[in-house]
């Protein structure tokens, strides 16, 4: 402990290594909100797996940024994708209750 610079190689961060997941689960949680609403549940599910693994960890996995990102878009996209089914179904039975079919 008499050495002066001791406190200096306690402040050093150890480097975690970035979780091997993280940059699909944000693809997949980008792509479900401006794309394809269906990859909204894979982003979902792959995007908690993830997050999972990173806490359990304890610091030795990175990407928690990307992979809480990739989980929230998984989750609006998601919800996109069924409002949007709703609305297509109301507009089927819309179609159908004028009389034209």
């Amino acid at each position: 402990m008499n050495d002066p610079y001791y406190w200096q190689e306690q402040a050093v961060p150890s480097q975690a290594v970035e979780h091997p997941q993280a940059t699909t689960v944000l693809l997949l949680g980008v792509l479900s909100v401006f794309c394809c609403g269906a990859l909204g549940p894979v982003a979902w599910v792959l995007g908690k797996r993830a997050m999972d693994q990173i806490e359990a960890s304890q610091g030795a996995l990175g990407g928690r940024t990307q992979v809480l990102v990739g989980y929230i878009l998984g989750v609006v996209g998601t919800i996109l994708m069924a409002l949007i089914g709703i609305l297509f179904f109301l507009m089927v039975l819309g179609g159908n209750a004028d009389g034209n079919a």
